[in-house]
């Protein structure tokens, strides 16, 4: 009898699933991906297999009241059903925020929780869903293993520079510093890389995860050396509807003139600001690209002068570049965006070969460039379904979640 791992991405608006049989030397076997989305408006859960084809499609009414433990009892229903006599041994799940304490996945124990739970504030606008599709697991499945797999766990090897924040110490021990995020898609990247092109995944690397959140790593030996995101995922580039790296006294400003309260500077600064706020027409690029109105290519504009200028500052440090890569929704199938930030890295000795460009995948360089461009499909789910086996295996005497 053949066990397999579910995987969960749980966000406001969607909820990001995979299922993979396990064999029997622990490889990986992906069956199918799916995703509900349109939570908390017309939720929809469909699910395709690898060859492409629709395993469900299914609906609920438009404005019903649906929890997190319904929308999942459907997903483990279906899983089960698909797996017939195989066997569904353990869950995965991407959380956002592991805090100081957590370098690696962890085996989901109620105090693993709590202390995930205390976290929130850090990563208000994913950690409370994650830890919401946990506990509905937990409730529907009490007996089934689960695992965290964290998007802070890949930063671990930032030297102490780069984690610190100048503020007084006393906040720095309260956990005040940069730890850096979307790790998951990055570890997954230095992998691809070292089969790819194992002499550029040894050397200076820059991954660029450009999505609705969009950030940079630099990378040395497939090791993360700086990221653009810091304290929260706030930081860094302009991204979809957040700001990115902005003067703190922008933030004063809001509260002490503005009169605005705290909760209203967060839903700012998360929601409200960004490609959307400065287009005043939306946070997607597809939109703006299509749009005539002129802010909303004062927005593109934004968004590609912010990465190059940030891929400027990290090559910086890691003294020069020898790979850039380019992955996530934007940086996966937007050939036009690519093609702005590498004109905008000529001086690095960027050069890309338009052809390849237009194909959306795998080196889209010249031979005579002098940094080596690629586009790698991000695959998270992997690298979750990949972490929850090795803990199910190595930690299966330790406490689970009831």
């Amino acid at each position: 009898m053949t066990a397999a791992v579910l995987t969960l991405n749980a966000g406001s608006s969607s909820l990001k699933l995979a299922l993979f049989e396990i064999g029997a030397a622990g490889g990986l076997t992906r069956l199918w991906d799916g995703a509900v989305t349109g939570l908390g408006d017309a939720p929809r859960f469909t699910a395709r297999s690898s060859a492409g084809e629709v395993l469900i499609d299914h609906a609920w009414a438009a404005g019903e009241a649906v929890s997190y433990e319904t929308y999942l009892a459907a997903v483990l229903n279906f899983a089960e059903q698909h797996l017939g006599r195989d066997t569904l041994a353990c869950a995965g799940h991407r959380v956002v925020h592991g805090g100081a304490a957590h370098a690696g996945p962890a085996r989901v124990t109620p105090v693993l929780l709590d202390e995930l739970a205390k976290l929130i504030p850090l990563a208000p606008l994913h950690q409370p869903h994650n830890l919401a599709a946990i506990r509905a697991v937990a409730n529907l499945r009490p007996r089934l293993p689960q695992v965290a797999s964290f998007d802070t766990a890949f930063h671990h090897t930032l030297p102490p520079v780069a984690t610190r924040i100048a503020v007084p110490a006393e906040f720095a021990a309260k956990g005040v510093r940069r730890y850096g995020f979307h790790g998951l898609s990055y570890t997954h990247i230095a992998q691809r890389l070292r089969v790819l092109a194992p002499d550029i995944a040894a050397g200076r690397v820059i991954a660029a995860h450009l999505g609705a959140g969009a950030s940079l790593c630099a990378m040395r030996n497939g090791h993360s050396m700086d990221s653009t995101m810091g304290f929260t995922a706030l930081d860094g580039l302009v991204m979809a509807t957040r700001c990115g790296s902005i003067d703190a006294g922008v933030l004063l400003y809001l509260l002490q003139q503005e009169k605005l309260s705290p909760h209203a500077v967060q839903d700012i600064l998360y929601h409200r600001s960004g490609m959307l706020g400065i287009s005043g027409v939306s946070g997607d690029m597809q939109v703006l690209q299509r749009s005539a109105v002129p802010q909303a290519h004062d927005a593109i504009k934004s968004f590609v002068y912010r990465i190059i200028r940030d891929v400027g500052g990290l090559a910086s440090i890691l003294a020069g570049l020898d790979g850039l890569v380019f992955t996530a929704g934007i940086g996966e199938n937007d050939a036009w965006l690519r093609e702005q930030v590498c004109l905008g890295l000529a001086w690095l000795g960027v050069s890309l070969d338009g052809e390849a460009n237009r194909k959306n995948a795998g080196r889209i360089s010249t031979a005579a460039s002098a940094v080596s461009v690629w586009v790698i499909e991000a695959d998270e789910e992997g690298v979750i379904a990949e972490e929850t086996v090795s803990m199910i295996e190595i930690k299966a005497s330790e406490e689970v979640l009831s």
